[in-house]
């Protein structure tokens, strides 16, 4: 049975994504730098430590007195997330949690659309209401108990409830990964380390520990192998938005960018009244390379939208688009046009393909046309295929990120 939402998945970032990436995580105006504010820097010091229940009423006046300050707004609203965890009455703690929502969203409104506040919005319900850690109710009292720990900065005995709750429930995911968290925070980045794969080995499958993991490698100067654990966070979970943050600050933070193909369709492919009808896109032209590839893919599609999907999958009852369909199409267009390249070519004429379809074939080619599906070209029907893929292809999906996805790091990697 799978756990439910994670309640701190938000808190964590308010204390822990902040304090690895200041400058990414919120929207300074880096043009115009805001002058120097005692009061400011010392309500964003505490902040930045952990102290957020400390933080909370300092920031809570800066935005009084800044009320278009999108950046105080967003971090009050964090500490005040951080300050519902420390209230034992489960109303209050629901109350201060609307708050919070509140907070961020006239955070958005003045135009701070950070990594912070898009996930803290996601991850907090309207109503203000939050999941348990477990149904035992010994487990999820030391865990709630660790959390307020956490909120108040106390990390040492944060870290102790988390152990408790771990000895309770050995596959307490968010206990072990939490204790990493401690660690991060003590500026002990090694010993984070070795708790968050204590979570991987948990769920391996949960792209949190993974992520977590690539931040504190990052902060001890480990550019490389951050880049690693980030994939593995999307490897993971990669129809999570959550999971491209890492490799995607990753990238900002070493002036990169993602390498992310998107193919335009051009044609369709439809079945009504029982008869099955391919769409010609009018702009493409005969001798036109992309119209003769689209032109092989839709007619492949054709075939699978007709016989070839009962056949495959005799135990669905209705069709729908798989992995193995529109890697055979992807497939069946590359395969046309270096056919009728090498064909142009004896002739002695040009038959050019534009970057994409040039890329695509680099992708089929080394055999990673079906992570490229289920990364790039997934709907609702072909997403589900993925955890099957995944179970015995983890490394084509990690290859195929690798080589084609995230650029390699650089020689001096950002500090």
């Amino acid at each position: 049975m799978p756990r439910p939402p994670c309640p701190r998945k938000a808190l964590v970032l308010a204390a822990f994504l902040i304090g690895l990436l200041g400058p990414l995580a919120v929207a300074e105006d880096s043009a115009n730098p805001p002058k120097p504010d005692p009061e400011r820097e010392h309500a964003f010091e505490l902040y930045d430590q952990g102290k957020m229940v400390e933080a909370m009423p300092l920031l809570e006046e800066l935005a009084a007195a800044n009320p278009k300050d999108a950046t105080v707004a967003e971090r009050w609203g964090a500490a005040v997330l951080s300050y519902a965890q420390t209230l034992t009455d489960p109303e209050l703690r629901k109350k201060a949690r609307v708050r919070s929502r509140t907070i961020l969203l006239k955070a958005k409104e003045l135009g701070n659309n950070s990594y912070l506040v898009q996930t803290l919005l996601g991850m907090v319900p309207e109503d203000g209401t939050e999941a348990k850690f477990s149904d035992r109710a010994e487990v999820d009292q030391a865990m709630q108990q660790a959390e307020a720990d956490f909120a108040r900065g106390d990390y040492d005995k944060a870290r102790e409830g988390y152990l408790r709750a771990l000895l309770l429930d050995p596959n307490m995911y968010y206990a072990a990964l939490f204790t990493g968290d401690v660690f991060f925070k003590q500026d002990k980045p090694g010993f984070a380390g070795e708790w968050y794969a204590r979570a991987i080995q948990i769920n391996p499958n949960q792209e949190t520990a993974y992520r977590y993991w690539g931040d504190a490698l990052f902060k001890a100067g480990q550019s490389d192998a951050a880049r690693g654990k980030f994939i593995d966070a999307i490897v993971a979970e990669p129809y999570n938005r959550n999971a491209w943050m890492g490799v995607s600050q990753w990238a900002d933070r070493n002036h990169l960018k993602l390498t992310y193909l998107r193919l335009e369709d051009k044609g369709s492919v439809e079945t009504k009244d029982g008869k099955i009808r391919i769409n010609v896109d009018p702009s493409m032209g005969k001798d036109d390379p992309e119209g003769i590839g689209w032109m092989a893919y839709n007619m492949k599609r054709a075939l699978w939208q007709g016989d070839e999907f009962k056949k495959n999958f005799p135990n669905e009852t209705k069709y729908r688009r798989t992995l193995r369909e529109e890697a055979e199409c992807l497939h069946s267009m590359v395969l046309v046009l270096s056919e009728v390249g090498e064909s142009k070519k004896k002739e002695g004429k040009d038959f050019p393909l534009d970057e994409p379809l040039t890329l695509l074939t680099k992708i089929d080619q080394a055999g990673l046309i079906e992570p490229f599906v289920l990364i790039n070209r997934a709907d609702n029907e072909i997403a589900q295929d993925y955890a099957p893929y995944r179970e015995g292809n983890r490394e084509k999906i990690r290859s195929y990120l690798d080589r084609f996805v995230v650029p390699k790091t650089p020689e001096k990697a950002a500090p």
